[in-house]
């Protein structure tokens, strides 16, 4: 495996320009490779790698630009993006000028996660892969900006290639020359549901799914009058399977040079598109194996954080899973579905990306590991990004995340690993941590091992327990026996009152029976147990039998 090259800020500008950026000043040398994308943050100082291009998020007096443009000249950054209108005075020119940064405008109704998304796109061929020299059709394997951008030659017109799910995977130049809704679909990256549905209603996804000929899509209104430009459509097919679809916004008629130039296109994506599928698999594989041996430790882990652009700074190791939901376990138990597990590690990588481009994310097993390169607060920080993404996903998903300690080298990391899954495993528990930090309605979510420390340590006592088979014995073991007798719920009663730290109201509250007749019980379990309620030896004793003994 070999790394290819990144995409240049003129690769970008090719792609994502007209449609998304404007050119404010040019920079010296479009032909560097872009090294990594950042988000601007003026609270936290960034970690800028070579050549990087920025997002300058609220940015929008001419100070604060010029004052960033400086900064991003010292760190060799590609270009900057503003949100249009960019302040294009002669200070922020010659700032643009003196610091060698390409000064680029978001374009208006575009929004930054958008942008985001497409130039990860973009970004992302440069990921390990296949080497340069590999082509399809004379064209860089896999690369489908490149293809749209053929296809779109042969027929003269703008084009996207996109999925069965209507998700655009890449597009053309010229977008600008469609009509609204094809430039709402490039920056939703999929076709927006209303017009979606009325596709689906005039029966043209069954037809182009049925077909191997290309299929014409009558225009469709959108306010008033207005109607969408006329469409050509051709399903993208390996054998039987539909792999996905081309788009072309064709305002003239569809002659045999063009029903041929769109045949031909289609064959030509479904190589690339099983390129990409085949390359996705190969790169998620390599980075698993990667972070897997760097997380080890060993002999490996050294070379494999080397490789994953982590060998030479701190990091924090954080872990991310779900709880396996009733309807989500499997005959293994809490195993939740592959799927969901997948879904979770991609969200969980492109929010770490955004935090910080050299980070790492792997599934391993159940567990989407994430290495996040850190500072001396780096525990701190990476707390903040665990709890927002948690909140990002959505309380409703059962999603925990555990942080671990610095990791200062190697032999660091596979220690914070240990850590994570000692604190995901109190997470994720069947009987969900309730600790300091638990949110209202259900148990923590975020958690760093101080937070958990005393949970964990009960979980080990029980595999203590369990292990070397230890049976109930003892003052609680007669208690169990009366129980079983005679229904008197003596054991019930010793847990609340223990667990209400004596407060007999409120143990009698919580066992819905009268502080009386709580306090009757309370005598019988003296009496049947022989436990001094009044020891305290005895009374931990009792707490530690009823959390370890009873739970195994």
């Amino acid at each position: 495996m070999s790394r290819r090259p990144r995409a240049s800020l003129g690769r970008v500008l090719d792609d994502l320009g007209a449609t998304l950026l404007d050119v404010v000043r040019e920079g010296p040398d479009d032909g560097r490779e872009v090294g990594g994308l950042v988000i601007h943050d003026p609270l936290e100082e960034a970690v800028y790698p070579p050549c990087a291009l920025v997002l300058g998020v609220g940015l929008a007096q001419e100070a604060d630009v010029v004052a960033l443009l400086r900064r991003l000249g010292e760190q060799d950054a590609a270009g900057l993006v503003v949100r249009e209108p960019v302040p294009a005075t002669p200070a922020v020119l010659e700032a643009a000028r003196a610091s060698g940064v390409a000064l680029l405008g978001l374009s208006r109704g575009a929004t930054w996660a958008q942008l985001a998304a497409l130039l990860r796109t973009v970004l992302a061929e440069g990921d390990v892969g296949v080497d340069d020299a590999e082509s399809l059709g004379g064209l860089p394997s896999g690369d489908l900006f490149a293809v749209a951008n053929a296809v779109a030659a042969l027929l003269d017109a703008p084009v996207t290639i996109e999925d069965r799910s209507s998700r655009v995977l890449a597009f053309s130049v010229r977008q600008d020359e469609a009509d609204d809704p094809r430039v709402e679909t490039v920056l939703g990256r999929r076709v927006p549901e209303r017009y979606a549905r009325i596709l689906t209603e005039r029966g043209v996804f069954r037809d182009l799914y049925r077909s191997t000929d290309p299929v014409r899509v009558d225009p469709i209104p959108i306010d008033g009058e207005a109607r969408t430009l006329p469409r050509v459509a051709i399903a993208v097919r390996a054998g039987d399977e539909v792999l996905g679809s081309i788009w072309a916004v064709m305002d003239v008629p569809l002659d045999d040079r063009r029903v041929d130039a769109l045949r031909d296109a289609a064959t030509l994506t479904a190589l690339h598109l099983l390129r990409v599928r085949a390359g996705s698999d190969v790169r998620r594989r390599v980075r698993t194996d990667l972070l897997s041996t760097a997380l080890e430790g060993g002999t490996g882990a050294r070379e494999a954080l080397e490789r994953l652009g982590l060998g030479r700074q701190a990091v924090v190791v954080l872990g991310v899973t779900a709880r396996a939901d009733d309807g989500e376990r499997s005959a293994a138990g809490d195993v939740v579905e592959a799927s969901v597990r997948e879904r979770l590690s991609d969200a969980f990588a492109l929010h770490l990306q955004s935090a910080h481009p050299a980070s790492a994310v792997a599934l391993v097993g159940d567990v989407a590991y994430g290495l996040l390169p850190c500072g001396p607060d780096g525990e701190d920080r990476a707390g903040r990004i665990a709890r927002a993404f948690a909140d990002k996903v959505g309380r409703r998903s059962s999603v925990v995340a555990a942080v671990g300690p610095v990791a200062p080298d190697v032999r660091g990391v596979a220690r914070s690993r240990e850590v994570v899954d000692r604190v995901l495993r109190v997470l994720r528990a069947s009987d969900p941590y309730r600790g300091p930090g638990t949110e209202p309605g259900g148990g923590l979510r975020v958690a760093r091992f101080s937070d958990v420390q005393a949970a964990s340590l009960v979980l080990e006592l029980r595999d203590l327990v369990a292990a070397r088979g230890d049976e109930i014995a003892g003052p609680l073991a007669r208690l169990l026996e009366y129980d079983a007798e005679h229904g008197a719920g003596l054991v019930a009663t010793l847990r609340a009152w223990l667990d209400a730290f004596g407060d007999v109201p409120a143990a009698a509250a919580a066992e819905f029976v009268h502080p009386n007749t709580f306090r009757y019980r309370l005598r019988r379990v003296g009496q049947v147990s022989g436990i001094d309620l009044d020891d305290p030896e005895a009374r931990f004793a009792a707490m530690l039998q009823l959390r370890v003994m009873l739970s195994v």
